[in-house]
């Protein structure tokens, strides 16, 4: 069943957080959602270098990754179709913003249903239009999965006027794309890849990092001209996989020239 369960850094599981957590006072920490089919979190390696590059970025203490994944993977088998929601916080303690010398860090690893309609997303495609919030630039933050995501918050609220959209393309402070509201993008022109550019903003998801050991993808930064001008154009993250867009504001793409270019593009990663 779903639900969650608190793993303490010295390897006393709880299932209490309080909220003098610096995860819940200042966002600090940061997290990681994999999808579960079969018992098996999909993508873990990759799940874990992002933890591992997260904790080295905000300068967390040595963490027993061996024993989290031995947790993770414990609960895992439980489930034939599930999400595995890891979230890791610097614990308690500390004077306002500054960290506690020696941080008892909290490991939040929760088991959640599974979002159905991703299936529908992936055989229909999504119509998807410009939010109106914009990404600021943080290159200290950028690519990481951070606890602040206020600005994805903000984004979903903005998202809630597009009545006929399934979800939004954002674009930072310059107005270059970086990623939809909870995904990375993937054009396709002339037989070539692209995705944006996240070394000022966004976040750089584990389906994106799969995709890109077995394909070429190009790195780019570019407004929203150069993307309307794909051939075909996707949103991707761990759960909801590859997902085709099918409208991008007034811009119509074909439905059936993006599976094409889906197979193509996934027939690498389960080859």
């Amino acid at each position: 069943m779903p639900g969650f369960f608190v793993i303490k850094m010295s390897l006393k599981i709880t299932t209490a957080i309080t909220p003098q957590d610096r995860g819940f006072q200042y966002g600090d920490g940061f997290f990681t959602t994999a999808a579960i089919k079969f018992g098996k979190a999909e993508h873990w390696d990759l799940h874990l270098t992002r933890l591992q590059s997260c904790a080295k970025a905000l300068h967390f203490p040595k963490i027993d990754w061996q024993q989290l994944q031995l947790d993770c993977e414990k609960h895992a088998l439980e489930h034939e179709l599930a999400v595995l929601k890891v979230v890791i916080t610097r614990g308690e303690g500390g004077r306002g913003y500054q960290a506690p010398d020696e941080p008892s860090l909290n490991a939040i690893v929760s088991i959640l249903p599974f979002p159905m309609h991703y299936a529908d997303w992936q055989a229909d495609g999504i119509k998807v239009s410009t939010s109106n919030v914009k990404l600021g630039h943080q290159p200290l933050l950028a690519g990481l999965k951070t606890l602040n995501r206020l600005e994805q918050v903000l984004i979903k609220q903005d998202a809630k006027q597009f009545t006929d959209s399934h979800d939004v393309v954002v674009l930072d402070i310059h107005n270059q794309v970086i990623e939809t509201s909870a995904g990375n993008l993937i054009g396709f022109k002339n037989g070539d890849f692209f995705t944006p550019k996240l070394s000022k903003a966004g976040i750089k998801g584990v389906y994106l990092s799969a995709l890109q050991q077995v394909n070429t993808i190009t790195e780019v930064e570019e407004s929203i001209g150069f993307w309307t001008d794909m051939d075909a154009l996707f949103t991707c993250n761990s759960l909801m996989e590859l997902v085709p867009i099918i409208q991008l504001d007034t811009k119509q793409f074909e439905l059936e020239v993006a599976l094409i270019v889906k197979q193509s593009l996934m027939s690498s990663l389960h080859a």
